[in-house]
């Protein structure tokens, strides 16, 4: 509750009618239905509200408190079996949008062995965003246009969703929340079920829901407090781990990174044969049989196949029946090959070690020589000149980016971003993804020396190695000046990310507009990172600017310290 007002609207969840405002009518009621003379099975309230139940019969201390059978509410806890909770973390998806913030949702741990036979609970918007038109999803997720409801799944049934087909990392964070807690917070999770509250992607969206039930948990924490305008889901990470109730973490890395890993244990002329494999352009006896091929080379090819193979069936390149068949044949003829030690893959950096998502920034520098002091502020999140520790490469999101100037002739906005997403997918032998970004907003960067409203998206290609990475963009643009102006950008740049506290930006775009007219923008940039959440940035910009119709080279130099909280 937020007050004496519930967060949860729907009225078949309250006795009272005015219960959602009013919890004192609220109680009454609950004691009143939880001591009616209605039979005390599975549809009694006893059974629909075991949280409520538990707590008030603590509460009162209350030895005679009526009691029900429950049949259906003791299956599903003997068979979720609640001992502990982790707090799963699915990093950012590479190619789309609405995930490169993540997600989270919860695991409640029970007592087998494995925590894959684990249940997990989630809760997300009553939407297919794969098949609604996406603007259309974007508004209704911004206005509380969809419904928001918790689901119980098995576990692996998530991995197979976010690691397997959505090619996301998986961050485990084991909570140090007793078996009684977390009982707790399964009651409660029990008397949500079919449920709905109204859901916002920005505020009460599934990780606002998820600090919920943890406060449910253990009521003394206060998690969702330290939220106001958005909740982002790698900040509700680092808000339970300020609240330290973190103790073990472990990372299950995605199929893309399987993949990945795989690239660089296969020799060169080797690289195509999975893929050949899984599109029947050569056959698994014919590979297994090489005896030209090592057989170190020949596990990881059919190791490989069978990671790619899975992948193309998640996204219905193959067949069922085609999979089950070149499955069995790829499985089969490497288990002949013999045992040998689990792919090994270095863990990433934890996205609980990179940068905060807000920003503040302040600097100095000059501009044709000319003195010049910055200011800026950015509520979210993340772009490709803040350090990427932690972050997914190639990859920015940020809302209301605002970065102002003064120096002695005026007091200037030299970029408003509205929004502006980035990502460069580095293509490889699996993967021949490519890359986009679209920025909308006012900025300093078109032919006029005001800030301008623009509009841009373009499209192109990136590939990387362990130093840095390469891209090439096309980007279509159009902006305000006294009339609408159209043309076209064609970009290159480079980012090298090798080191840890080091990040190195350059960028070269010539743009032509459709009056005709060419302008040439170039920009570098220094980043040294001297802790989570402090960089300092060297850049230098380059800019041709239009004065009195004659085309002059406007150059500026800052040196800007970039605080993230």
């Amino acid at each position: 509750m937020n007050g004496d007002v519930s967060e949860i609207d729907d009225a078949d969840f309250f006795f009272a009618k005015d219960g959602a405002i009013n919890p004192e009518a609220e109680l009454e009621a609950t004691l009143e239905a939880f001591f009616s003379h209605k039979p005390k099975d599975d549809n009694s309230s006893i059974c629909k509200f075991p949280a409520r139940y538990e707590w008030l019969k603590t509460q009162l201390n209350a030895d005679d408190f009526p009691k029900a059978k429950c049949s259906e509410y003791e299956k599903i806890l003997k068979r979720v079996d609640p001992k502990s909770t982790t707090l799963v973390f699915p990093a950012a998806h590479i190619n789309s949008p609405a995930s490169m913030f993540g997600h989270t949702f919860l695991r409640i741990n029970s007592s087998y062995n494995s925590k894959l036979l684990s249940y997990a609970v989630n809760y997300a918007a009553d939407a297919n965003a794969e098949t609604e038109n996406g603007v259309i999803f974007a508004i209704k997720g911004l206005v509380g246009g969809y419904y928001g409801l918790y689901s119980l799944l098995p576990y692996y049934e998530k991995l197979k969703k976010y690691r397997d087909i959505q090619q996301r990392d998986i961050w485990e964070y084991d909570l140090d929340l007793s078996q009684e807690e977390t009982m707790q917070m399964f009651r409660h999770i029990w008397e949500l079920n079919g449920t709905h509250s109204y859901y916002y992607f920005f505020t009460e969206n599934c990780s606002y829901n998820m600090l919920w039930l943890l406060e449910v948990a253990r009521p003394t924490l206060e998690l969702r407090a330290h939220f106001t305008y958005d909740v982002i889901p790698l900040e509700t990470v680092h808000v339970v781990k300020d609240a330290g109730i973190i103790k073990d973490m472990s990372y299950r890395p995605s199929k893309r990174t399987k993949l990945l890993k795989y690239e660089t244990l296969l020799e060169k002329k080797y690289l195509e044969l999975p893929i050949r494999l899984v599109e029947n352009k050569c056959s698994v006896e014919s590979v297994a049989g090489d005896r030209e091929i090592d057989i170190n080379q020949k596990r990881y090819i059919l190791e490989s196949a069978v990671e790619y193979l899975e992948y193309q069936y998640s996204r219905s390149k193959v067949k069922k029946e085609e999979y089950l068949e070149l499955f069995h044949q790829l499985t089969s003829q490497r288990a002949k090959l013999g045992i040998t030690k689990p792919l090994s893959i270095k863990t990433p950096p934890n996205p609980i070690d990179g940068h905060r998502a807000v920003r503040a920034q302040f600097g100095v520098g000059a501009k044709d020589s000319e003195p010049i002091a910055y200011i800026g502020i950015r509520p979210a999140y993340h772009d490709l000149e803040d350090s990427s520790y932690g972050f997914l490469r190639g990859t920015q999101i940020e809302f209301l980016n605002l970065l102002a100037s003064y120096s002695k002739d005026e007091t200037k906005v030299e970029e408003a971003t509205i929004i502006s997403i980035v990502s460069l997918a580095q293509r490889s032998t699996f993967f021949k993804s490519f890359s986009w970004r679209t920025k909308i907003g006012w900025d300093n960067d078109y032919l006029s020396d005001k800030p301008t409203f623009g509009f841009n998206v373009g499209a192109g290609y990136s590939w990387g190695n362990k130093l840095g990475y390469l891209y090439f963009l096309l980007d279509p643009l159009f902006y305000m000046d006294n009339s609408p102006v159209s043309g076209i950008s064609a970009t290159v740049g480079f980012k090298v990310d090798r080191f840890k506290d080091f990040n190195t930006n350059v960028e070269a775009r010539e743009r032509l507009y459709d009056n005709g007219r060419r302008q040439l923008l170039i920009n570098a940039l220094q980043g040294v990172r001297i802790s989570q959440n402090r960089q300092i940035v060297l850049k230098y910009d380059y800019k041709e600017k239009l004065e009195k119709s004659v085309l002059q080279s406007e150059q500026t130099f800052r040196l800007m310290f970039k605080y993230y909280f």
